[in-house]
């Protein structure tokens, strides 16, 4: 064991400081001095067991790897959920002590003390279940098999722990499974399978998860479960099978090949891992994974720069995940045919790939001692402070400690030995997996001539125009220190960029456009050489700036999205309609539960990111404004989605759960009014958004602090209003208004629906049951779907007195009018003017709430043009009528698309559109009976 002299003169300090603080009487022990200078972790965990220095320092006990049982001597079915938490955080506490000392005092082997931690942990997770399955199984029995023997509850570790190569301070990954779908038996209640070995779950997870006063055993993650967080808490074995044949993902058998039963095997272990190892493992010798792990490894790399994260000894170039890459890439490819390789643990696999001779040994012994080394790094970064971290210190103290372990003299010398290991990893990693790179063009001479001299003067065919931007550009880098290596590096980038804006007889603004991204990359050396060394990236960022504005002023408040000019197969093609809510599932399975300022950057980014694939498409063609409508507005559906899961995890854990919900029956429902309701949404629109919920005020939540369950949902809609509106480093997520709620903005955030059915029935101004026209609830369980479904047809479908409701609708559009439109002699405004967009979806509006009453199937549509469809057929209109309206509307909402993505005003020349807009005011005064107008439009024909 080392001696407290060795430690530096300030973490001595530090050592003998704390050790004189919790052991006042004792004489010197040198060991608890150094844990004590090394670990903030072991200070506390002295602090709230002092005792347990006599037992670190028993060389048996250090020796030992037996595991105990946390309630070894305890009957299960008697230990309540308060005793059972501190039973297992203080085990937790007590061994995680235990290999701190070995890892820092002792020299411990890393590999022998991650497999320690892991089999730790897997005592713990199985004692849990047990507890759980008993506590449940003294009221409603249990599930029994055909031999009437007790079914137990499967628990799949994945990730390091699936592998046994747990991390200090890792969350864990778990997914459940039972056996068969039958009854609970010899209980006072008989439950479903489905139902008993949930609540095992829920319990399960609580005993582990839970943060109480003695702190907490692991996070638990249950997001790789099938469906994600969407999907149910437990499955049977028919069921996980399906689903992973029928939907499972490239990433999915990434992660299931470290999947590991925890717990006493049991009969059903075999027949449990037989139906994934299909799944996991193909017969045949399988290269395409190397593409589909070159991707991911791409996705991370994109990740990283989007965290900016830097001394990532886990994530970044060379870490630990690229060695983990490489070995169960070549797992994959060969473990369908060569069984010796199907093993979850790394080390294990990497020693099986050698004897195969898939890798040479050397390089398998240098993967192994730079993976452990690195191991090692991460596993005194987590001792420190008992915190899940990859990254180098920048503090001092930890700086002192890391030096010391490592045995380097200062942190410089640090950070070269790990850069050294991580090199020697990358370069491994480019053999096997492979990076993708361009070829890089020659640049003729003229382009780099005339960016060396500031002359467009120089190239080949007369540029003059883009003199004047390229004057600015100049002129405001020479303000700027962008450093020796982003200087050569923009000196190699522009002469490609003038030569691809010549390619594409670029204009002068979309020289300026590409100018203004690059004044907001300048500084960011990292963006440069994407751009340079992926040349593909800079044509699509040129191509888009020819197109559009917009896009260009997207990507320049923006720049992460340079990301996505990567690869133009998945710029173009925008997420199918019915995946967006899937794939931002996937997106936040890598981010913590709890992690509310990364959740918040990633649901913009999320939308920044798909509203960029939109709108390429759009600029190009590729979809015509009705679908560019439909994906921005499903896009906002599945943010908003998201968003409410978040708002309601962290409202949950402060409050409690309302009675008689759960996280995918919350009692809540988003409402979307207006552009949202009618699936019309466009680039810059805000939400206009109702929220209900179908509790009273009488009852309680759950959880510690327990309030009234209106107070819960008013609760959750303020989260949700701070997720949306706040203003981070990449602004707001949407503008959320909800002033169409009953009472406006007095009235309140959140209501209970049957409120807001009274409210329509003897409130509402005929303006609100124009609005209700276009509503949809977006988001809500069955239940209040179906109910907010019949609401809105009663309200829609009552009888009118067609003088007042005519008198209404006239007076609303005139005041809308009368404030709002921007139009003249010679421009028109597409929106507000006699004629527009407005005047349509008034017409249509008043059609529905004249006619629903006889024809209830007006009410089944929110937007414009079926409504209008459903009209015709009914009769309310002709069909010309129809045609015409449905035909101006789109050609309004074309025009008015291209010019948001030009960033021009919704003005355009009145000659332009004068049949449509004199179409449209016809058909207006044919309902309202405004016979000047007809006398108007006469004159102009």
């Amino acid at each position: 064991m080392s001696n407290v002299k060795q430690l530096p003169i300030q973490l001595q300090k530090l050592g003998l400081m704390r050790f004189e603080q919790l052991y006042p009487q004792q004489s010197k022990q040198s060991e608890v001095v150094r844990l004590l200078a090394l670990s903030d972790f072991a200070w506390r965990s002295l602090e709230s067991q002092p005792d347990l220095n006599t037992w670190l320092l028993c060389k048996d006990e250090i020796q030992n790897r037996v595991i105990d049982s946390p309630f070894k001597n305890l009957n299960l079915a008697d230990l309540d959920e308060a005793q059972c938490h501190k039973v297992l955080r203080q085990y937790r506490e007590k061994y995680w002590l235990k290999v701190a000392f070995l890892d820092l005092c002792c020299n411990n082997p890393i590999a022998d003390s991650i497999n320690y931690i892991s089999q730790l942990a897997d005592m713990l997770i199985n004692s849990a279940n047990q507890w759980a399955h008993a506590q449940v199984a003294k009221v409603n029995g249990e599930p029994l098999d055909e031999q009437n023997q007790v079914m137990p509850l499967m628990v799949l570790g994945m990730g390091k722990l699936g592998g046994q190569e747990l991390n200090y301070s890792s969350d864990i990954d778990l997914i459940f499974a039972y056996p068969r779908s039958t009854k609970t038996q010899g209980g006072r209640r008989s439950l479903d399978a489905q139902v008993f070995y949930t609540k095992v779950a829920q319990k399960l997870i609580a005993a582990l998860n839970q943060a109480t006063g003695d702190g907490q055993v692991f996070r638990v993650d249950m997001r790789l479960r099938p469906f994600g967080e969407s999907g149910p808490l437990v499955m049977s074995f028919n069921a996980i099978e399906d689903y992973y044949q029928e939907q499972g993902r490239d990433w999915e058998r990434y992660a299931m090949l470290k999947g590991r039963l925890i717990g006493t095997p049991n009969k059903y272990w075999n027949e449990f891992i037989k139906l994934l190892k299909p799944f996991v493992y193909r017969r045949y010798i399988d290269f395409s994974v190397i593409e589909s792990l070159r991707k991911m490894k791409l996705m991370i790399a994109q990740e990283v720069r989007r965290k900016r994260l830097t001394n990532n000894i886990k994530l970044g170039a060379g870490g630990i995940r690229e060695v983990e890459f490489i070995v169960q890439a070549l797992q994959m490819v060969r473990g369908g045919r060569e069984a010796n390789l199907q093993t979850q643990s790394l080390l294990k696999a990497l020693n099986e790939l050698a004897l195969n001779q898939v890798i040479d040994e050397q390089e398998a012994s240098e993967l192994r001692r730079n993976y452990l080394y690195l191991r090692k790094v991460e596993q005194y970064l987590q001792i420190f402070d008992d915190q899940q971290t990859q990254t180098l210190p920048d503090d001092e103290l930890n700086q002192q400690r890391l030096n010391l372990l490592l045995e380097q003299a200062d942190f410089s010398a640090t950070l070269n030995t790990i850069e050294k290991v991580m090199k020697q990893v990358n370069g491994e990693f480019a053999l096997v997996i492979g990076e993708e790179t361009v070829p890089l063009d020659t640049c003729e001479g003229a382009f780099i001539s005339a960016w060396d001299h500031g002359d467009v003067s120089f190239l080949k065919e007369a540029r003059d125009e883009w003199q004047a931007p390229l004057n600015d550009f100049k002129l405001r880098l020479s303000k700027v220190n962008i450093g020796n290596r982003g200087r050569d590096t923009l000196d190699k980038l522009m002469p490609v960029l003038l030569n691809q804006l010549n390619d594409f007889n670029a204009s002068a603004a979309a020289f300026t456009m590409v100018c203004q991204i690059f004044n907001k990359i300048i500084s960011r050396t990292a963006y440069l050489e994407l751009l340079y060394e992926n040349q593909g990236a800079l044509k699509q960022l040129v191509l888009l700036c020819c197109h559009s504005k917009w896009i260009g002023e997207h990507i320049s408040r923006y720049p992460i999205l340079l990301d996505e000019l990567i690869d133009p197969a998945v710029l173009y093609k925008p997420t199918p309609l019915t995946a967006y809510k899937d794939e931002i599932r996937q997106y936040f399975l890598r981010i913590e539960h709890d992690d509310l300022e990364l959740q918040m950057e990633s649901l913009r980014q999320f939308k920044q990111t798909h509203q960029l694939r939109i709108a390429a498409a759009d600029a190009t063609g590729v979809l015509d404004v009705m679908k560019v409508s439909d994906h921005l507005t499903v896009l906002a559906e599945a943010i908003v989605d998201q968003a409410v899961n978040i708002a309601w995890h962290n409202t949950v854990k402060r409050f409690g759960m309302p009675p008689g919900t759960d996280d995918e029956n919350k009692g809540f429902a988003v409402i979307a009014y207006g552009k949202t309701g009618g699936l019309e949404v466009g680039y810059d629109s805000d939400l206009d958004l109702v929220f209900v919920h179908n509790h009273d005020g009488s009852s309680l939540t759950n959880g510690e602090k327990p309030i009234d369950s209106r107070q819960f949902y008013l609760k959750l809609a303020q989260r949700l209003m701070h997720l949306f509106n706040t203003r981070t480093a990449s602004g707001i997520l949407y503008e959320l208004d909800t002033r169409l709620r009953p009472e406006g903005a007095s009235g309140l955030l959140a209501i209970n629906l049957e409120s807001f059915n009274h409210y329509q029935q003897t409130q509402a101004w005929t303006w609100e049951h124009q609005a209700l026209v276009r509503a949809r609830l977006i988001l809500g369980q069955n239940d209040l779907i179906d109910r907010f479904s019949q609401i809105r047809k009663n309200i829609l479908c009552q009888q009118r007195d067609d003088t007042v409701l005519k008198a209404d609708v006239i007076k609303m559009r005139e005041k809308m009018r009368d404030h709002l439109a921007k139009g003249n002699a010679e421009k028109f405004d597409l929106k507000q003017d006699v004629g527009g967009m407005a005047d349509i979806e008034f017409i249509t509006q008043y059609l529905v709430l004249k006619h629903a009453n006889e024809f209830e199937q007006l009410t089944v549509y929110s937007d414009n043009v079926r409504i209008l469809t459903d009209a015709a057929n009914i009769g309310c209109i002709t069909k010309e009528q129809k045609q015409q309206l449905i035909k101006a509307y789109i050609d309004y909402r074309s025009c008015y698309h291209v010019l948001r993505l030009e960033q021009h005003c919704k003005l355009h020349p009145l000659a332009t559109f004068f049949h449509d807009n004199t179409f449209v005011a016809y058909i207006w005064s044919v309902f309202f009976a405004l016979y000047c107008i007809v006398v108007n439009c006469i004159s102009l024909n």
